[in-house]
């Protein structure tokens, strides 16, 4: 097999370290919008560069991953799918619905599969906790809230190309949500604040920011986000039921310093950002992709699940700038979106 990785910044390096281990992958095309990059990593891995894009298709692939810019990647699936590929995208698809919708369209046209890196869904910690909520270990559940915070701010530069708080960092929380209980979000009240840097402020961006999110059968869900928490990168999700309550994201790692006396220490070496927490479950996705392209499992995450998240950020996003309570079915969506989520 020969997969094409189309980016070969820090998630696109991850991916192809990870691609060219493994057995079933024979080579690597790698290209880059710096092609010194690309070359780079291939004379390290032992593979090969490609000056453009327009090569990885000419010189023949099985298979496209595309860890791009987010702007480049609607366009990108499309070129893939009009070729025949079989495609792994980083999130999101696009931006706004509309482009995410068309790339979902040509997808869907050309009869071709697009698996979106929602890495959380191969983390051992969520996946434990979806096994407890389905097998009715908690009960009914009543309250699920989860939690993202970052540890430093990103660049100032990729702020106005990032989608916003809630479109980058808490679409994941949102895909997790519907992932682990199973539920469809039914109605969002979110809220946010740009009292910290100023670069927040002139990209029309928030530092912090919160929803309320009812599901579909009552549950009520509690979602936060924070570009600024210096303790380190905290990533948790905690489902509470009638019988029973668990935690995703508790460790010795986790950046929490208990004031009781009793309490656990803090910890000595902090979660420091999403490429060390969630490592294991990066390599996962990519190595789920290849059983995908083989024909050995079913798509994990397509373009439709991917859509339903961004549905509620688009949601979360309204809520914010008009402060009222958001309804899902104000959101467009093609018909077809409208569904359960995936098993």
């Amino acid at each position: 097999m020969r997969i094409g990785v189309i980016g070969t910044g820090r998630i696109g390096t991850i991916h192809a370290n990870t691609l060219s281990r493994h057995r079933e992958v024979g080579s690597l095309i790698l290209t880059d919008a710096e092609p010194a990059r690309a070359v780079d990593l291939a004379l390290r891995l032992g593979e090969t560069a490609a000056p453009g894009v327009d090569e990885i298709f000419r010189w023949g692939v099985d298979a496209v991953v595309i860890t791009t810019a987010t702007s480049a990647h609607a366009e990108l699936i499309g070129r893939a799918a009009r070729s025949g590929l079989p495609v792994f995208c980083e999130k999101p698809i696009a931006l706004d619905l509309a482009g995410t919708l068309a790339a979902i369209a040509e997808v869907e046209a050309a009869g071709t599969t697009l698996q979106m890196g929602f890495q959380r869904r191969f983390d051992a910690g969520y996946t434990g906790a979806r096994e407890a909520v389905r097998s009715g270990r908690l009960g009914r559940l009543h309250t699920v809230r989860a939690v993202t915070s970052d540890q430093s701010p990103p660049p100032a530069a990729w702020l106005p190309v990032s989608g916003g708080l809630f479109r980058d960092a808490l679409i994941h929380d949102f895909d997790a949500l519907r992932w682990v209980t199973g539920r469809e979000v039914a109605e969002v009240y979110a809220a946010g604040s740009d009292a910290g840097p100023a670069m927040f402020r002139a990209a029309g961006d928030v530092d912090t920011a919160a929803a309320v999110l009812t599901l579909d059968d009552g549950t009520l869900a509690t979602a936060t986000a924070t570009r600024l928490n210096g303790a380190g990168y905290d990533v948790r999700m905690e489902l509470a039921g009638e019988l029973d309550q668990v935690v995703v994201g508790l460790d010795d790692r986790t950046p929490i310093a208990s004031t009781e006396p009793t309490g656990p220490p803090a910890a000595d070496k902090p979660w420091t950002g999403f490429l060390e927490r969630f490592g294991p479950a990066y390599e996962a996705e990519l190595i789920a992709f290849v059983d995908v392209v083989r024909g050995g499992r079913p798509n994990p995450c397509d373009g439709r699940e991917a859509l339903q998240a961004l549905r509620i950020a688009e949601a979360c996003e309204v809520s914010r700038r008009e402060r009222r309570a958001v309804s899902l079915a104000e959101i467009p969506a093609a018909p077809e979106a409208t569904g359960p989520p995936a098993a």
